[in-house]
């Protein structure tokens, strides 16, 4: 299985939970603490690919997919059922404290810094963990913190950082021990445009400067647009799709919804022709087309030559939508 040019190998990787069902009533809950029954849920099913050192991955999927089990598993929290993987030549669930050196993870919602002490704290804890030399621990330091903009932030206890304030400084810490790679699950969950933006831009950053491997799972197309050049699809634990996300964008990112508000009242009928209305309202309608039929920019200059408009925005159809046509057609 081993191939030193790949960082990541997957080879079969399955895992399968057994969970206990309980009977519904009094009688059934007795029943259930003595004579307990089981079904075994099927998280990952028989996945395999490989990854190479430098590359950004976007490994995405509806909720309940099988995404940060299979994270989960290629940084050793999880045994697997079956199947073969290596990170960095290590397997991750027999060698976690070794692979532990060479890898960072963060999880969107499940957050790794001390909410009553500042960043700077937990990073100095971090260094001590990881067994850094203070010197290098102070050059790396000073990196991030450019990085992702967090200088004035150090000293601010967590519980007082906005969420996507917090979100930086925990990437930053995932990174203070110079990880090859980093698994990150829903980075930018919950945060608005502007910090993902700012989010993305430093992981970007991070790439381009050090090589470092990113592991992406998220809801967003933004953060795959802008970031990744990769595109891995997993439904129901299954891997549905593997391509270039030019390719994705190409065949599925096409349809584009607007949502416009109009500083008049709306009169009479509102069409504009190769574009469809989802929903009219006074002031208001929302629109969806198809870009590859009709240019965005065409579709934005027939609304403003309507009628005076407050406010415009464009957006992408929900991913789970575009997962689900992908889903159908495989």
């Amino acid at each position: 299985m081993a191939d030193n040019d790949k960082v990541v190998q997957i080879s079969g990787l399955a895992k399968t939970f057994v969970v206990k069902q309980k009977a519904p009533g009094l009688r059934g809950s007795l029943r259930s603490i003595w004579k307990p029954e089981t079904r075994q849920v099927t998280a990952v099913s028989d996945i395999s690919f490989s990854l190479e050192e430098g590359e950004m991955l976007a490994f995405i999927g509806p909720n309940g997919a099988g995404k940060s089990t299979t994270i989960k598993m290629l940084t050793g929290i999880l045994y697997p059922s079956g199947g073969q993987a290596q990170v960095l030549g290590y397997v991750p669930w027999q060698e976690r404290r070794q692979l532990g050196y060479h890898i960072g993870s963060v999880f969107g919602q499940k957050p790794q810094l001390w909410y009553h002490l500042p960043p700077e704290d937990a990073f100095r804890l971090f260094a001590r963990i990881y067994e850094m030399d203070m010197d290098e621990f102070r050059r790396r330091r000073g990196f991030l913190v450019e990085a992702f903009q967090i200088s004035r932030l150090l000293q601010i206890p967590v519980r007082k950082l906005s969420l996507g304030q917090r979100m930086k400084c925990e990437i930053a810490a995932s990174l203070l021990h110079g990880p090859r790679i980093i698994f990150l699950d829903e980075p930018t969950i919950g945060l608005d445009v502007v910090a993902k933006q700012q989010v993305r831009e430093a992981i970007r950053y991070l790439n381009e400067t050090e090589n470092t491997t990113i592991f992406l799972t998220s809801h967003d197309a933004g953060d795959i647009e802008s970031l990744c050049k990769r595109v891995i699809i997993i439904n129901h634990g299954r891997l549905i799709y593997d391509d270039r996300t030019s390719a994705l964008k190409r065949q599925h990112l096409t349809r584009k919804r607007i949502d416009v508000r109009f500083a008049e009242r709306l009169n009479g009928d509102f069409s504009i022709p190769g574009v469809t209305i989802l929903k009219k309202g006074t002031y208001g309608v929302k629109l969806e087309f198809d870009s590859r039929q009709i240019p965005v920019e065409q579709v934005v200059q027939q609304i403003m030559a309507v009628k005076p408009t407050q406010d415009i925005n464009i957006a992408d159809p929900p991913l789970e939508e575009i997962i689900r046509e992908i889903y159908q057609e495989s």
